[in-house]
């Protein structure tokens, strides 16, 4: 990685990885990240990555026709870089899926061209009368 494309400044980031939940301070001093106090190797990397890139799984819903529900709860199979998540939920929200839909099943295929897919977190079943 660049210099260039680490952020410039200081960030404070309490790390998720493991229940200790260390505050880590991260300074980007010249080009070089700082890293004070991550108890382990996994704190370290989380929070560097966090620092330059940081992601995050989405969770939402989409509209549903035919359905039993008139949304189904989805989420991300992986990490969405923080800075696209505006335009991954814009294009969730004009997608509408039709039922019958099971865990799992992938709804958007490849959002945004990230390699990203968006799946069902629940079956749903058709509505009949």
């Amino acid at each position: 990685m660049s210099e260039s494309e680490i952020p410039e400044g200081s960030k404070g980031i309490r790390c998720i990885v493991c229940p200790t939940g260390c505050l880590v301070h991260v300074e980007n001093i010249n080009g070089e990240l700082i890293l004070e106090g991550h108890t382990c190797k996994r704190g370290e990397e989380y929070a560097r990555e966090e620092f330059i890139a940081p992601k995050r799984i989405l969770t939402t819903t989409i509209r549903v026709e035919n359905g039993f529900l008139p949304l189904i709860p989805v989420r991300s199979d992986r990490p969405i870089p923080k800075d696209r998540l505006r335009d991954t939920l814009k294009e969730i929200a004009q997608t509408v899926a039709n039922a019958p839909i099971k865990m799992g099943d992938i709804l958007i295929e490849n959002v945004l061209g990230l390699e990203i897919n968006i799946i069902a977190s629940r079956d749903l079943i058709t509505y009949s009368k």
